[in-house]
């Protein structure tokens, strides 16, 4: 018996992940919302029938899970899992031949702060990582992580308990390999509630369209605070200059 994934398995799934309709719509969802069809579609660039069939096969692939309400139907990624191997994914496109590297004025704002799925990316994500490690807040062996007691009362300071996560099936802490900084920023539960906490504090908040996550002035003194990011890392990005 072994756990080994086969090459049938893995083709599978990366055969899922290879078509670029269904890429944009795996992307579209690494925003952490749940989207119905229609609008996956326009991301897209299909039609509502065309995102239909693809949302169908992401489904049946387990990549992806619809939720009924009503009459209404809304799309979100599986699992953190997934998340996390798109973003690994992203990685190894982001080092890959430069005239594959699109640009655009939307990438500065993603490389600030962004969701990945339900918990944050980008420098500031990855500055909050370092920032923990390097006070000893947090202790890093390979993926998993472990917040100490300094760490808690750190925490505690933010507003997050570290108690709410016993009824969570996730890990507490864990690394995620960030595509932008190909650093690891914090995942698991507690990368969900500081980027929970930092919206309900409104130092970040969603923008309108897509995964940025738009810097509040409050979030540069907080952020600055309470991690001790320096100023360079606390860029404000306006919408308007993100596209």
């Amino acid at each position: 018996m072994t756990n080994m994934v086969s090459g049938n398995t893995l083709a599978a799934v990366a055969a899922l992940i290879g078509d670029v309709s269904r890429a944009n719509i795996l992307a579209a969802l690494m925003g952490g919302r749940a989207l119905t069809a229609g609008e996956l579609a326009e991301c897209a660039g299909v039609s509502p029938q065309t995102a239909s069939n693809h949302l169908s096969r992401l489904v049946d692939g387990q990549l992806v899970t619809v939720e009924k309400q009503g009459r209404h139907r809304y799309f979100r990624l599986a699992s953190a899992e997934v998340a996390e191997t798109l973003e690994h994914l992203s990685l190894l496109s982001a080092i890959g031949p430069v005239r594959y590297r699109p640009t655009g004025p939307k990438e500065e704002a993603l490389r600030v702060a962004r969701t990945c799925y339900d918990h944050m990316a980008g420098a500031i994500a990855v500055g909050i990582a370092d920032s923990m490690v390097r006070s000893g807040a947090v202790v890093f062996d390979g993926n998993a992580g472990m917040v100490t007691d300094k760490g808690e009362a750190l925490l505690a300071e933010f507003g997050i308990s570290l108690s709410s996560a016993g009824n969570s099936r996730r890990p507490l802490c864990r690394t995620c390999l960030d595509w932008s900084e190909r650093r690891p920023h914090i995942g698991g539960w507690l990368g969900a509630a500081v980027l929970r906490r930092s919206c309900e504090r409104h130092w970040l908040r969603p923008a309108a369209e897509g995964r940025a996550l738009m810097l509040t002035r409050s979030g540069q003194a907080g952020l600055a605070a309470l991690f001790g990011l320096p100023d360079e890392m606390l860029k404000i990005v306006t919408p308007e200059s993100c596209g």
